[in-house]
């Protein structure tokens, strides 16, 4: 039998039913794990063994007098630190919030504490979610489990390496531009980016507030529809959340895709593709073609201009929203300051890393007066222009499909001192956000031993169509490699 560790959260649910493990064997496991690769993956800022052992023995005990203890319970779960958690330390990887404690949960993880959440942990990040591969992290990078060598993608880095090397059973992330695709795809796993206002944003630490948004990395897409509809409802704490009916996702996923009408953007499909990427998109069409979906290729024209818009209205609205990181209230403040001003300087300049800073001083000069129409205004027109492109592809086809990323996990350090090549690691995943359509990525193949992904993207509010097709793509292509020893941490 495969270690516990490594199972599926339906699996291991179903067998604390059936009463064939215990919670807490099903947590010793994930933290024996830990104690084993933690040291060579990094993925968790700080662990939560007592408030996981807890909930692991809640579960057991209400189990045992047989009661429900929740859709969540027993099953170890890492949590991005960018989330507040009530008496848990949360710095979203900055050392201007190295030593902040809130004193609330965010509303997802409320959700889950009720549902019976085993919190194993905080995991590592992109400072204040800014970047692509977790290296901007103050508190230094993560690694790929698949190669350690490698980058595990970002912002999301430490809960898809947690999930991937076996250090958690399922965790949650947040996604801006591809913050959870991406890693999800350099990690082998799934990851979804729900419709904007379907989950919660309030406790989540704003970086760009129009785009971010929450959502679950997972081993497989059952695992995913499960966590899904966990966290997913509207919330009145959360003046964006949407007032829609949540659908019963998991039984959704077994449904045919015959006739399912499948479009291909050709600007996704265009130069920066390694032949890797290439051929398993290839072979993904196919497939989807074989189960008796009709492929076709779509245009979205104003893509082209995508990346450029998401480096205005991000960096804008994140030189807004961090502006209340200035010493006052809560967070880091330096001593032996002459004055206000100086203190504000000098607290932002000793917490925030290179990658803020320039992300701060490109929204403030965009924001700034007499170049608000011509940089931030535009972009906002270019991305209802972007919207208007899915809205009328959406017209003709029931998803889209393109690669999740156009190469496969990068080394540690390739990039760092290229932001642009950095920012283009995001290139498929930006117009979501933009669009704040919901898409998912899965496994779909290897290029050197590492994973790649297939991003499929769905109509607003339409998460059970992607996931549908998500898990009919899951079964066809049998997607069930793993880490291996050599470059990796192993199974």
């Amino acid at each position: 039998m495969d270690p516990l560790y490594s199972l599926r959260a339906w699996q291991l649910r179903d067998m604390l039913k059936r009463g064939e493990v215990t919670a807490i064997e099903v947590l010793r496991s994930v933290l024996d794990r830990i104690d084993r690769v933690e040291e060579r993956v990094s993925a968790y800022l700080a662990l939560t063994r007592p408030d996981a052992e807890m909930g692991a023995e809640e579960t057991d005990r209400l189990l045992g007098q047989g009661e429900d203890p929740g859709r969540a319970a027993g099953l170890p779960m890492a949590i991005k630190d960018v989330l507040c958690t009530r008496g848990i330390r949360t710095t979203c990887a900055s050392r201007i919030l190295r030593e902040y404690v809130p004193v609330y949960d965010a509303t997802v993880v409320e959700r889950l504490r009720r549902e019976g959440l085993v919190m194993v942990g905080k995991t590592n990040m992109d400072e204040f979610a800014m970047g692509s591969s977790t290296e901007n992290s103050a508190f230094g990078p993560t690694r790929n489990p698949w190669d350690v060598g490698r980058v595990p993608g970002g912002s999301s880095g430490g809960s898809a390496a947690a999930v991937a090397a076996g250090e958690a059973i399922w965790a949650l992330g947040s996604d801006t531009g591809g913050s959870i695709r991406q890693p999800a795809s350099f990690c082998g796993l799934v990851g979804m980016k729900p419709t904007y206002g379907l989950v919660s944003r309030y406790g989540l630490v704003a970086f760009a507030s129009s785009l971010d948004q929450v959502g679950p990395i997972t081993r497989d897409v059952r695992d995913c529809a499960i966590l899904l509809s966990l966290i997913a409802g509207h919330d009145p704490l959360d003046s964006t959340s949407l007032r829609t009916e949540v659908p019963d996702y998991l039984s959704a996923l077994e449904g045919d895709i015959r006739g399912l009408r499948v479009g291909v953007p050709r600007e996704l499909m265009q130069e920066g593709l390694t032949p890797g990427v290439r051929e398993a998109m290839e072979n993904c069409l196919d497939t989807f073609e074989g189960l008796g979906a009709e492929v076709d290729e779509a245009t979205l024209p104003n893509l082209d201009y995508a990346l450029s818009a998401y480096y205005i209205i991000a960096p804008a609205e994140a030189s807004s929203n961090l502006a209340r990181f200035d010493g006052v209230r809560y967070g880091l403040r330096i001593k032996g300051a002459g004055d206000m001003m100086e203190m504000y300087g000098g607290t932002r300049a000793a917490g925030f890393g290179p990658e803020v800073k320039r992300r701060i001083m490109l929204g403030t000069y965009a924001l700034s007066a007499g170049y608000y129409d011509a940089y931030y205004g535009q972009a906002q027109k270019v991305r209802t222009l972007i919207l208007r492109d899915f809205n009328t592809a959406y017209e003709k086809y029931d998803i889209l499909v393109s690669p999740t990323s156009p190469t496969p996990a990068f080394a540690l350090g390739e990039k760092v001192d290229d932001p642009l090549a950095m920012y283009l690691s995001d290139v498929c995943t930006i117009p979501v956000n933009l669009a704040g359509i919901p898409a998912i990525s899965i496994p779909c193949g290897l290029e050197d031993g590492l994973p790649l992904g297939l991003q499929i993207m769905g109509k607003v509010l339409d998460e059970v169509t992607i996931l549908r097709a998500a898990r009919a793509m899951e079964k066809a292509l049998a997607f069930e490699d793993k880490p291996g020893a050599e470059r990796g941490v192993g199974p």
